[in-house]
């Protein structure tokens, strides 16, 4: 019988409303993953952006605005604000947020020059692992279930390769909130994880589960 593992991605104060690159609406998720993280997952994990300063995919690194894209070695990247500073506030997790049941936080984009969107590699080369995989599967979790933002970059990317590792995932659609850079963006991503073998659930239908 295969172990159940929520994965709660990115709730971090530059993410919510008011923040460097505020998701909107994303503070309404707080609320459902207070509940969510209750319930009796196997394991419950998370994960922080966490850049040092004149990272990679901040706009003002290469004196550029924010939502352009630029190429860096020969891959394109999109430039940010300035967002998850390591040592700033707006990295740290909402104080809203019930952090007490992570056995587990992942930290991503902690090099210079690679950019993670995904809880568990760098964005390109997939070098550098922030551990969350080998966590997982020392506690012998086989099912991820993934709330928090964004559902268009990190909530997508996270689910795309925990398929690829071989993990059954499931995206709580309610308790993630996206970006939107694109119109259309987010209906994509969801479109995109389904096709990749991921379930589109409610946490209505996780509370039914248990």
């Amino acid at each position: 019988m295969g172990k159940k593992a929520l994965v709660v991605v990115d709730v971090q104060n530059d993410f919510l409303p008011g923040g460097a690159l505020g998701v909107a609406h994303g503070d309404e998720i707080i609320p459902l993953i207070n509940q969510l993280v209750k319930l009796p997952f196997d394991v419950i994990v998370a994960t922080k952006d966490f850049h040092p300063p004149h990272h990679q995919s901040f706009a003002s690194t290469w004196e550029k605005k924010p939502k352009e894209t630029i190429l860096v070695d020969g891959l394109v990247q999109t430039l940010w604000p300035d967002h998850c500073v390591q040592g700033t506030y707006g990295a740290e997790f909402s104080s809203k947020l019930d952090t007490s049941h992570f056995e587990y936080v992942g930290l991503k984009g902690v090099d210079l020059r690679e950019d993670s969107y995904s809880t568990f590699f760098d964005l390109h080369h997939k070098k550098r692992s922030t551990g969350l995989d080998e966590f997982l599967r020392s506690k012998g979790a086989t099912d991820l279930y993934f709330c928090g933002l964004a559902t268009d970059y990190c909530v997508l990317y996270s689910v795309l390769d925990a398929r690829e590792l071989g993990y059954n995932a499931y995206v709580l659609v309610d308790a993630c909130r996206g970006i939107e850079l694109h119109t259309g963006d987010i209906e994509a991503a969801l479109t995109k994880m389904r096709s990749r073998g991921a379930k589109c659930i409610t946490s209505a239908e996780v509370v039914n589960e248990f």
